[in-house]
Parts: C-alpha cells; structure tokens; sequence
C-alpha cells in the first residue's frame, strides 16, 4: 500500500500558533498524529513523506511510525547523519511512475515536469491553505485530516479536478 503525507512538524510547538490544529499541546499533537498515522499505515506500506517532517528528534518519532519512510526533503528537514538513517531521502523532487506519474515536493508548482501529458504532482508546504491547480492538491496533514492519505485516495481526489488545458476550474471562475 502506498501513502502520501507532509507537515507533519512533530516537536514543533509554533505550528500550533500557525495552523488550526487542535491541541492543547504539542506533546497532544506528536501523539495523536503518530495515533492516525499508525491506524491507516501497516508496517510493510511505503509512505512518502513530502517534507517537514520534524523539528527535532526525526529519528525518534520515524521510529515510532509504521511503514517505510521516503522523505521528500521539506524547507525544515535539517537532519544530522542518525536521522537521515531513519528515512529513505531522496532530495527535494521525486517522480513515483506508474498510470499516472506522481511529481512529489514540498512546494506546490503550477507547473510540473510532463504535466500537459497527464501527470499529477502533490505538495505540502501551504497547510491546506492553497487550493489545488489542474491535476495538482496539497496531501499535508493540515489538509488531510491530520493522516497520510492512500493512493487511492489520491485516486478519488484527483477524479474530481476538472482540468482543461491544466487550469482547475475552480480558478478559472474565479478569474473570469
């Protein structure tokens, strides 16, 4: 099974002030993140995590998640040589193939690599606070219901884009 996820933030108390997460305190957001993500992701699943992962302790709460990590380098991944065992890293761009091809980053682009030939591209980054462009939407915990979402998922999203010539609808209206 295949999961997808992003700003996760674990340790990072400011996040709170940030985002409209729910929680008293930060120690309450680290445990009922790692409470959803393990209730969705088995231990053999993969799960691309798109950046942000954590403040501090990466190794720590990766530890504590089922699943194998691929870390989507984010703008507050500054790990050391222990927590980058902790993950599979591979850099701040990467191409899952497959019908379609996935473009994964931390920043949303409204434009990605094969996009006017049907490939899709999830980000993190805006907390839920951009809305999705052509074949493209935020898979953040912020925006997701604090939990990694399966390709299936992604699957049903995307269903729902409207694209024509690579604009969402949505913004098509709104600019009219």
């Amino acid at each position: 099974m295949m999961w997808f996820t992003s700003d996760t933030h674990f340790d990072h108390a400011n996040i709170l002030k940030y985002t409209s997460r729910p929680f008293a305190s930060v120690e309450d957001m680290n445990e009922a993140l790692i409470e959803n993500w393990n209730a969705r992701v088995r231990p053999g699943d993969i799960v691309y995590h798109l950046g942000d992962f954590a403040f501090k302790r990466h190794a720590y709460f990766a530890g504590r998640l089922h699943g194998q990590i691929v870390l989507v380098e984010g703008s507050h991944d500054r790990m050391d040589g222990k927590a980058r065992k902790a993950f599979q890293c591979v850099g701040p761009r990467h191409t899952v193939t497959g019908e379609p091809d996935i473009i994964l980053s931390h920043y949303a682009m409204r434009a990605w690599p094969r996009s006017h030939y049907g490939t899709w591209h999830l980000y993190g980054h805006s907390h839920g606070r951009l809305a999705a462009w052509g074949k493209s939407f935020d898979v953040g915990v912020d925006a997701q219901g604090l939990a990694p979402i399966s390709l299936d998922q992604v699957r049903d999203i995307m269903a729902t884009l409207n694209v024509e010539g690579g604009v969402d609808d949505r913004y098509r209206k709104e600019t009219a």
